[in-house]
Parts: C-alpha cells; structure tokens; sequence
C-alpha cells in the first residue's frame, strides 16, 4: 500500500508529509519512504492557532478545525503530484492533526468518571472529501480511553526502523518537546520504554520570538546560541522544574511549557541581564542535559543514541547532546539512512496502515494504557471499497 502521513508537531511551524509504500503483512512489514514535503504554516494561521492553544475560543477551535484540515487536504495533493503519483495511487491517509491540548493528568468532571483527554485538529472529513482519499486520524483518543496518556506514540515505529540484535539504542526527538524511546538489544515491544523529557524547539523558538518581536522564529542552525555561555545560574533555574524528575510514563506539551512558561524564564533573565546569546546557549545545555539524565529512568545501558526531529539542524543543542553522552556514540538519523525530518510524519503513514488491518500500536508499558488497542477513526474516502480487515492483534 502507498499511505501518506501528516504530522504537525508542537512548534506550530507548518505541515509535514511523508508519501511511504510500505509492503509485508501487518505484522511483518517494510516501509520505504517515496516523498517528503514540509509545507509551513502562513504567520497568521500560526498565530491563530497559538492563541487558540494558550486561550482560544469554541468558535475559534471550530473554524481552526476546518481549516487546518483545508491546509492537510492541500499539502497532500501537492506533495502527491511533486513525486510523479495521482491521489487514485494512494491508498491511504494518517492525519496526527494540530494538538492545540493535551491534558493526560485523569481528572473528574461533574461527578463523571476519572477522564483524560487531547485536541489535535484538521477534520479527517475535510481531507477525504478533498482527496478522495480513506483517512484515518484521532490517534491519541482511543489510549486515552483506555487509561493511557495518548503519548508518546512513535516509539512503536521507533522500533520497526532501529531495533537492533546487537546494541541498545536510545532514540531521541528533537521536536517542539524532547521525547526519548529506549530499545535494548534484541528486545520485544513489551521492552520499550519511552517518554517526555521536557520543551525542546517550542522553548527556543518562543523565547527568540519573543526577544526579538517576532523578527525571528528559530535560532537557525543554532548560530545564536554557539556565541552564547553557559550561564550557571539560569542553568540552576531551569533544571528543577518538577516535571524532568516525574517518573514515566509522562508526556507534556503548552500547556506546561507554553507561552507561560516562557514568560518566568524571560522574567528571571531580565532580572539578571542575560544576553539572548548566553540564553539560547543555556537552554541548549539544559535540553541535553535532561536528555542525558532520562538514564536514570530505563533498565540498561545504551550503546548508540540516535536523534531526529528539527532540532538535529540545531548545531548547539547537538554539541551539548553529543557531551552529555559522552563517551556513546550520538548519531543522527540520516546518517544512518532514516530521513529525520520526516520521520514522525512517516509514522502516522505507518499507524493508518495498520489501523486498516487492526493492529494495535500503542505501547501499554509507554503510554500507561491498560492494554493494547486499535489506534484512530477511519473517514472512508472514494476509495472506501479498500477493505478493512480488523483482526484481535
């Protein structure tokens, strides 16, 4: 089957996709990856959707909704006719959506029972209808419901592509948060551990926003942050936050380390006087840093730590990632032959396919699910008479 995959992370940057014909059964399978286009979000519609996350309205989030799954719809298309394929060639689609909130902590609500819940949007309707196209989306709600944290989710595709027989692997992502999955040589799904470390892209790219008025959205390649020092104190500011020392499983997003959180790491260096430079450079340093300390968390040694997500272009933040491992070995994905922009992106392509064929792949030991289940809601396109072949995986 050829599946398309749409992802779009907590940076709010834009939309990727990745086109993947993956072959084999559903329990035996290769995915080879056809395409890969990233399509970033206009300023306005990014701005639309950070202020619907931090405080958004209900009419807000229901126009967002549509028109997010507007912009998935187009960027499918596109990237389809860029590698030479008609949607009539595509199969399938799995859409993760935009999360504007993600609440795993159970809570009761009216007396209802212990709940947890998360909001991606881009309507999967929308983009059936517009490609014609089956798609499958709402991959969180269902570990969700089934007492789990709905996150993180690619550490099953983590193990299809870098399990190895001989090395344990720590797989990290550099995305808008900073996730790792552990993979101990020649381990089973059932050895996986996995889980948020903390902010990553969504910390720097908020805090050089908001310094330089918008002028700027990234700190690209990490040029600011290599002219910057370590500075101690904000580093003994930053580091004990109680989230990096919570236990697993544990997953966060904005709504921890949003706009708020940028704002008391702004108060605290206002009130010190410390340059952009030296705060991009301490951020870095405090990223690798409580990467390296997730060790604490997992049952054995690592061999090999693998990185991908946006953030491997980040210079800085892999110099401070490459010392805080020292002496293992830090690679990252492309150069052992896996695209890590695309990756998570490629995932979702991987979880549609096997929603069609009813395999689980939330991973109970990761997400704190009370079992495996069938992961995402199916939006028949055009092509509805593909078949669905829901098995007890």
């Amino acid at each position: 089957m050829k599946c398309v995959g749409l992802m779009s992370g907590t940076s709010m940057d834009g939309i990727d996709v990745a086109i993947v014909d993956i072959t084999g059964s559903a329990h035996a399978f290769h995915h080879h990856l056809l395409g890969f286009h990233h399509v970033p979000y206009r300023p306005s519609l990014r701005n639309a959707i950070l202020t619907a996350a931090e405080h958004g309205t209900v009419t807000d989030l229901c126009h967002l909704n549509v028109l997010i799954g507007e912009m998935f719809a187009q960027a499918t298309l596109t990237t389809i006719q860029q590698i030479g394929l008609t949607p009539s060639a595509i199969n399938i689609i799995g859409s993760h959506g935009q999360t504007v909130c993600h609440l795993p902590k159970p809570v009761r609500v009216r007396g209802l029972p212990v709940i947890r819940s998360s909001l991606q949007l881009g309507e999967p309707a929308v983009i059936a209808e517009r490609t014609g196209i089956t798609t499958v989306a709402n991959f969180r709600a269902r570990d969700l419901a089934a007492g789990g944290e709905g996150a993180p989710l690619t550490p099953y595709v983590h193990a299809l592509t870098f399990q190895s027989p001989q090395y344990s692997r720590l797989i990290v992502n550099l995305g808008g948060i900073a996730n790792v999955t552990y993979l101990p040589a020649g381990g089973t799904q059932h050895d996986i551990q996995a889980f948020d470390v903390g902010p990553c892209n969504m910390l720097l790219d908020g805090l050089i926003a908001r310094l330089t008025d918008n002028r700027h959205k990234m700190d690209r390649h990490g040029r600011i942050a290599q002219k910057g020092i370590v500075q101690k104190n904000l580093l003994a500011f930053l580091q004990p936050h109680p989230f990096f020392r919570k236990k697993p499983p544990k997953t966060t997003g904005r709504e921890e380390f949003g706009d708020q959180y940028v704002t008391t790491v702004l108060r605290h260096i206002r009130r010190k006087n410390i340059r952009l430079e030296d705060l991009l450079a301490t951020c870095c340093a405090c990223i690798g840093h409580n990467i390296a300390m997730s060790r604490r968390w997992l049952d054995g040694s690592i061999d090999e730590v693998i990185v991908g997500g946006g953030g491997v272009h980040n210079q800085a933040m892999m110099e401070h990632l490459a010392s805080s491992f020292q002496p293992t070995t830090v690679h990252t994905m492309d150069a052992v032959g896996t695209h890590s922009k695309a990756f998570e992106a490629l995932a979702f392509a991987v979880f549609a396919y096997q929603t069609i064929h009813g395999v689980s792949t939330n991973l109970p030991r990761v997400t704190g699910a009370r079992a495996p289940v069938v992961l995402g809601t199916i939006v028949p396109g055009n092509n509805a008479s593909l078949k669905y072949s829901f098995t007890s995986s």
